[in-house]
C-alpha cells in the first residue's frame, strides 16, 4: 500500500482524534476511561493549532485518504549545552501497515526535520520497557537504548 507523509493540517484534526482514540485503545485503556470525542477533538486543535502550538505531528495517509499513523513532538530546550532538541512524543502505525517501512520513514522525517532547525542537536523518545516490539523496531533501525536517564511523572494539579 502506497501512503503519504506530511505535516498535520487543521483540516485533519477529526480525523487525528480519531486515531487517537485508536492509540488509546492500543495501549489498553478501558472504554470507560475513553475521552469524549468533541473533548478529545478540541484538545487536538488546541495542542497543534492554538497560540502558540504545543507541539507539532507528522501524518501518515493512506491512498483513501484516512489517517493511518503519526509521529507526534515538540522541541525542547535546553539540550547540550545550549542547543534544543526535537522530543518524539507518540510514534504510531496502524497494525495493517506494520513492517512495511512506514514507521522507518517517519523515524527519517523527524531526522530530517530536526537536522534542518538551526540549534537542534538531536531527536530524542522514550518507549515502555515492556513493549518488546517497540524496542525490537528501534534496534532495527540501529538507535541504541539509553540507560542514562531515569522518568519521573507526576499529574499536574496533584499535592
Amino acid at each position: 500500500m502506497t501512503v503519504t507523509i506530511r505535516p498535520v493540517e487543521k483540516s485533519d484534526v477529526r480525523g487525528l482524534a480519531e486515531l487517537i482514540e485508536e492509540i488509546e485503545r492500543f495501549y489498553g485503556t478501558d472504554d470507560a476511561d475513553i475521552q469524549p470525542f468533541d473533548e478529545r477533538q478540541a484538545q487536538v486543535e488546541e495542542a497543534l493549532f492554538g497560540s502558540p502550538p504545543l507541539a507539532s505531528a507528522l501524518l501518515v495517509e493512506d491512498e483513501a485518504g484516512d489517517i493511518v499513523g503519526l509521529a507526534a513532538y515538540s522541541f525542547l530546550w535546553p539540550s547540550a549545552g545550549s542547543t534544543h532538541s526535537l522530543f518524539l512524543k507518540e510514534l504510531y502505525v496502524r497494525d495493517t501497515l506494520r513492517r512495511q517501512g512506514v514507521g522507518a520513514r517517519l523515524m527519517d522525517e523527524l531526522r530530517a526535520i530536526a537536522a534542518a532547525r538551526p540549534g537542534c542537536s538531536r531527536v530524542e523518545w522514550m518507549t515502555d520497557r515492556v513493549n518488546p516490539d517497540a524496542r525490537a523496531f528501534y534496534r532495527s533501525l540501529g538507535f541504541a537504548e539509553f540507560d542514562g536517564k531515569v522518568v519521573y511523572r507526576v499529574e499536574a494539579g496533584s499535592a
